[in-house]
């Protein structure tokens, strides 16, 4: 094993000093990308939305497949954005604290699969714009991700995630036409094939794999 292999293996396991400086320096890292978007909001508002109408996803356009790499970092407005920025902190700091390029994979799976999902499924003579398709990727990344890994810590954050936006799940149903629930249904889809794809294989007994031996044992006394 390298010493890059000891310090990533290191930062996964819960309670190290590796593990809260990988988790740290991940939400810093989000919160210095989210003001990005603030600009980005802010040159779209002086050329009177035209940068969302130019990178938005148009369903069923070829004109608009563009829209599948642009649109996650346009928003309709600063109410739009400000309710998109906490969730995409929050979560992004924990799927990014598993590894940047782990991160940077899960990201692009994440936009493609929303985006595709958004083009073939939604109405036509639309145009969506909005990072809450790679939100619910993340959403899914996390509740997944402590199942594939067999970790405990990542079960846990999957579960308070949740609790804490699990009202936010219903945003896969169609229950508001104003709301791109196509976007968050193939993005929370792309977030769970990304942390089956992209885990990162044991390097011995994983927790569940752990309580089903304790269980055994158990039986046998």
């Amino acid at each position: 094993m390298t010493a890059a292999d000891f310090t990533q293996s290191d930062a996964s396991r819960f309670g190290t000093e590796a593990f809260y400086a990988s988790i740290g320096k991940a939400f810093v890292a989000m919160c210095a990308f989210v003001p990005i978007l603030f600009v980005i909001e802010l040159v779209d508002m002086q050329l009177d939305g035209r940068l969302d109408q130019a990178g938005g996803i148009q369903p069923r356009n070829a004109a608009g497949l563009d829209g599948i790499v642009f649109a996650p970092l346009l928003h309709v407005d600063y109410t739009h954005l400000v309710g998109n920025s906490i969730p995409l902190i929050l979560m992004g700091t924990f799927v990014l604290a598993a590894g940047g390029s782990r991160f940077i994979a899960s990201t692009i799976l994440i936009a493609l699969v929303s985006g595709v999902g958004v083009w073939f499924f939604s109405p036509t003579d639309t145009v969506t714009v909005g990072a809450s398709g790679v939100i619910f990727g993340y959403l899914a990344v996390l509740l997944t991700r402590g199942l594939v890994e067999h970790s405990w810590w990542n079960i846990a954050v999957g579960l308070l995630i949740a609790l804490l936006y699990g009202w936010s799940l219903l945003g896969v149903l169609p229950t508001d036409e104003r709301i791109s629930w196509q976007g968050h249904l193939f993005g929370f889809i792309g977030g769970a094939i990304a942390a089956i794809m992209f885990r990162r294989r044991s390097q011995g007994p994983g927790f569940l794999s752990r309580l089903r031996w304790r269980k055994r044992a158990e039986v046998e006394v």
